[in-house]
């Protein structure tokens, strides 16, 4: 306690110095809780929503389809294996069949994916309940928001579409547009149309079939599938999300970093004027009796105390600022809500105990050592070379 109560009044006494490094620490402490705390929120939003509108339980694929190379897509459907009949009366999954097509709005031609629903499904939350016992003698359509904008396609507009049925033969058939939604999982809208499925598969002359099967969330038993089937889990559909999340924390540590560095250097340095404009001191205590060892524990607290402090400080504005960010959230920019998976419009951070926590162990270890290592010249000096004011 005699130690603790040495070193902090030693370390107030060196005033404005004192407090400027106790400041920037304190910032680059809440920058990186801030920034953390931003990451895991967009990864949390991320999952959520596309678990919500468009993968549910986890998926079942037939063995063909990729959803990144177009020119296997006519080719990726089948008949429903009997397992995946069974979930699917019992209301536990939903079929999905999918197929490339174009569209003709304005005289002017645009790829698009034409994809079927079962209008009464209750498994995601995609507003599918808009294409059922729809008055119309065009095919229903659902389009999303980022979907009208690059058609100029408004509710009640008709456009003609294009596509190729199971046995190569192309034909066209008008689409009214009967609800355009508002999502921001891009996966399920961007140049998407989304119909009837009992619709799509008699156009495609594809009874009884599908591309994809979503399963309900929570479902614990997840069949055995053999054949044309195979099981997708969040970890393989959430790859994507995963992979952007730990490059953007790849970049955040390169901003935290430097922040930190910035801090520690300038703990670093004072240390070393410390051990050398103190070296009297250090002498004095030798010569009372003081082990080497203690007095390098004494400044080495000193300098760990700036760690203390800047916690203190940092929790003063901090946790207002923080609070703030996840009241309001972070608005993106709009070009931000256009990648082909969920991106939200305004980001709210998730802070947790751990990152908290973590965080601050990080800042208090890190001072610890660099405060430490200026003063290992302390155990090779001889107390009547520092009571002259040497330091070999």
């Amino acid at each position: 306690m005699l130690a603790f109560n040495l070193a902090l009044k030693n370390l107030i006494g060196r005033g404005l110095q004192t407090w400027l490094n106790v400041t920037v620490l304190s910032i680059a402490f809440v920058t990186i809780v801030m920034l953390k705390g931003f990451y895991e929120g967009m990864s949390e939003q991320v999952k959520t929503a596309m678990i919500d509108t468009e993968l549910g339980g986890g998926q079942f694929w037939v063995t063909s389809y990729d959803p990144y190379d177009p020119l296997k897509i006519e080719e990726s459907h089948a008949v429903i294996s009997e397992p995946l009949k069974k979930l699917v009366k019992q209301g536990k999954a939903t079929p999905v069949l999918i197929t490339s097509g174009a569209i003709f709005p304005e005289g002017r031609m645009q790829s698009t994916m034409l994809k079927g629903i079962d209008p009464s499904q209750k498994i995601t939350d995609l507003p599918a309940h808009y294409l059922k016992d729809v008055q119309t003698d065009a095919i229903p359509g659902l389009i999303g928001t980022r979907m009208a904008e690059s058609t100029k396609l408004k509710v009640g507009d008709y456009v003609t579409a294009r596509w190729r049925d199971a046995n190569g033969t192309f034909d066209a058939a008008d689409i009214q547009i009967v609800q355009i939604m508002n999502t921001i999982v891009g996966s399920v809208d961007n140049h998407q149309i989304w119909v009837p499925l009992d619709r799509l598969r008699e156009m495609l002359e594809m009874p009884g079939e599908a591309t994809l099967i979503t399963l309900q969330k929570g479902i614990k038993d997840i069949p055995k599938v053999d054949g044309d089937w195979i099981y997708r889990s969040h970890d393989y559909l959430l790859k994507d999300i995963n992979e952007l999340v730990r490059m953007k924390q790849s970049g955040g540590k390169f901003i935290w970093g430097i922040l930190l560095a910035m801090a520690l250097l300038a703990i670093f340095n004072t240390q070393v004027l410390a051990v050398f404009r103190r070296r009297k001191e250090i002498g004095t205590l030798i010569a009372l009796g003081m082990t080497r060892k203690t007095v390098i524990g004494l400044f080495t607290l000193e300098g760990a105390l700036h760690s203390l402090l800047a916690l203190i400080i940092g929790a003063v504005y901090g946790i207002p600022l923080l609070y703030l960010f996840a009241t309001k959230g972070l608005t993106l920019p709009k070009i931000s809500s256009d990648f082909g998976f969920a991106m939200p419009k305004i980001l709210y951070p998730s802070y947790t105990m751990g990152l908290v926590f973590g965080t601050a162990m990080l800042v208090l270890i890190t001072v610890t050592i660099v405060s430490f290592l200026p003063t290992r010249r302390i155990t090779g000096l001889k107390p009547t070379d520092a009571l002259r004011g040497k330091l070999s």
